[in-house]
């Protein structure tokens, strides 16, 4: 599957034009899948966290969180490859099947005692298990549910619906825990991801290479589906009996790393990442308490990112696509790493405010512009361990800069050290333009 260039002339129209995202009835279901996915792990978080402080103390909790962070990093790059052999959906199925009965449990057991560590333990890990599946799998799906000139609105709702679940799910936990304690916030989280399952099961998918745009037909027949999914899974299994895991996984790496476009792409998407995440995941509390802020004075310089980001999302799904996306992202990457080196000069808050309001717009769209590229370009064959492999970078290897990032500002103050993060977005830019596939990549054109 090629992404088309910007070579001058007229673009092609895509073979099979769908309804637009918001109104697809199928891919609302996956983003109320999704939101629902974001809201139980808010809420599974901030339950473990206050459990094991409340069992051990602040040190055995920071340990419970890294059990589960562990496996995690190590296993994503396997989440793929499972992902690509048995299908996203299965995998998201019981990935959340296994969540929710794993709380569940959990709530039971903790409900007539208090917390003990070697629950909390089994809990982290099994949930640092399932996130390595899930998390690849997640990713791989967009391509199976709507047709490439919908990619851009899927991502701006994906966006939006992790935004809001972030938002929500510290309140639905603070709330859970205040009435019913640990075992009522691991009840909470269980029955979201029942609730996540429930909406998974009525997904009406295609297989690589499937006709995707035929799902946005008014009712698909029920055994039709289920005729083309056994199919599919009858082939895949067939094909993954002559190939080892092994062989699977350096076959995806393989791809990826002989990919002209992907992997530039995914480079760029890894650097902005590190771009904006070490700012405002560490720096910003340092800034806020240099420059006299406050906590009140951070939580609205992060409300501000937050908001930036949620117009550009919406923005985003509501256009449908951007033109001339690769040069367009490559703009935005350095608009946003302006801002980030603003924000950390900027004594005023209202100033700093408006600097990260910008770099959450920019951040957003970028973001979603280069992730609706990644879909339309990668063989849905190899969507999964395409997207593990950007997990891994993004979501496993970014954090490690985190106490990097504190000691800089401790040492150096916050004005060099943001503006290297900036740099780092200004590199993201530079390698966009030094591509010219991805510079003159376009997205399929909208409904």
């Amino acid at each position: 599957m090629e992404i088309r260039e910007n070579n001058d002339a007229e673009p092609a129209a895509p073979a099979g034009s769908s309804r637009p995202a918001y109104r697809d009835s199928n891919v609302l279901r996956w983003l109320g899948a999704y939101g629902a996915s974001i809201l139980g792990d808010s809420v599974y978080f901030l339950a473990l966290s206050w459990a094991a402080t409340q069992a051990a103390g602040p040190a055995q909790a920071g340990m419970v969180m890294a059990v589960g962070a562990v496996p995690r990093a190590v296993l994503m790059l396997g989440g793929g490859v499972i992902a690509d052999r048995l299908g996203p959906r299965r995998v998201l199925i019981a990935s959340d099947a296994a969540r929710a009965v794993v709380l569940l449990g959990a709530a039971a057991a903790l409900a007539p005692a208090s917390p003990g560590l070697w629950l909390l333990v089994v809990v982290a890990l099994v949930f640092g298990v399932v996130d390595a599946l899930f998390m690849p799998a997640i990713g791989a799906l967009p391509s199976r549910i709507t047709t490439p000139d919908q990619f851009a609105r899927t991502q701006g709702l994906r966006t939006l619906a992790q935004r809001l679940g972030t938002v929500a799910g510290p309140s639905v936990g603070g709330f859970a825990m205040a009435t019913s304690g640990a075992a009522g916030a691991f009840a909470a989280a269980g029955l979201v991801f029942a609730g996540s399952l429930a909406l998974l099961v009525t997904l009406r998918i295609s297989g690589p290479g499937g006709n995707v745009a035929s799902l946005n037909s008014p009712e698909a027949p029920e055994k039709q589906q289920e005729q083309e999914e056994q199919q599919e899974h009858d082939g895949e299994a067939r094909k993954a009996e002559q190939r080892s895991p092994w062989r699977d996984l350096a076959a995806g790496v393989g791809y990826l790393r002989h990919h002209e476009l992907l992997l530039p792409l995914v480079m760029v998407a890894w650097l902005a990442e590190l771009g904006f995440s070490g700012p405002f995941n560490i720096g910003l509390a340092l800034l806020a308490d240099l420059r006299g802020w406050g906590p009140a004075g951070m939580g609205l310089v992060i409300a501000a990112f937050g908001a930036g980001a949620v117009v550009g999302a919406l923005w985003l799904a509501a256009r449908g696509g951007i033109g001339r996306a690769g040069l367009t992202g490559a703009w935005l990457m350095l608009l946003g790493g302006v801002s980030v080196t603003g924000l950390g000069t900027l004594p005023s808050l209202p100033v700093a405010m408006a600097a990260a309001a910008l770099a959450g717009l920019s951040a957003g769209v970028a973001a979603g512009v280069f992730s609706a590229l990644l879909q339309t370009a990668t063989d849905p064959a190899y969507m999964g361990r395409v997207t593990s492999v950007l997990v891994l970078l993004t979501v496993g290897i970014v954090p490690l800069s985190y106490p990097l990032t504190g000691s800089l500002i401790g040492l150096l103050g916050p004005e060099p050290v943001f503006a290297a993060y900036g740099g780092i977005c200004v590199l993201a830019t530079a390698i966009v333009l030094a591509v010219p596939r991805l510079r003159r990549a376009e997205l399929a054109s909208r409904a």
